[in-house]
């Protein structure tokens, strides 16, 4: 990763504000509008490693009354892009190619959710970021992978 990487220093000066949290969060929905269906709040960022969370509120439940899985996946995918961008190696990109999820247990609280990425990984070829879901308890409820393409950017003329 690049040391001035500029969504790594968007976050360490929008974390220094309060509400910087939030705002950091609205500026990815912002970015991909689609991510912001869920309000998933970015938490905790480093490189390799995010963690978002995520409130249990009718706009995200199901017909039983919990945390539906899409919207859990579409958190994760926010967790998994964050980590990606703020990770990646200047030199290289990425583009996701799959996501594979299990459900073991209920979301019936606010969750949180991370995604992981083994920096050894960081090379043309595949890349598989793991990926969880926890509730309040901290119990997973949902586990997965998300598969990276990745490759070496072009060169610039």
């Amino acid at each position: 990763m690049s040391a001035d990487n500029t969504l790594m220093k968007t976050w360490k000066q929008l974390t220094r504000l309060p509400k910087g949290k939030y705002l950091f969060s609205r500026l990815i929905d912002f970015k991909a509008p689609y991510f912001g269906t869920v309000n998933a709040r970015v938490e905790e960022l480093r490189p390799n490693y995010t963690r978002l969370s995520l409130k249990k509120r009718r706009a995200v439940e199901n017909h039983i009354g919990t945390v539906h899985v899409i919207a859990i996946c579409n958190m994760l995918e926010k967790a998994m892009g964050v980590c990606a961008e703020t990770s990646i190696p200047d030199h290289l990109r990425w583009i996701p190619r799959g996501m594979q999820v299990e459900y073991p247990a209920k979301a019936d609280s606010d969750l949180i959710g991370i995604a992981e990425i083994d920096p050894e990984q960081w090379q043309p070829g595949d890349l598989d970021v793991k990926v969880a879901a926890y509730n309040r308890k901290g119990d997973c409820v949902v586990k997965g992978v998300i598969r990276l393409w990745i490759s070496e950017k072009k060169a610039r003329k």
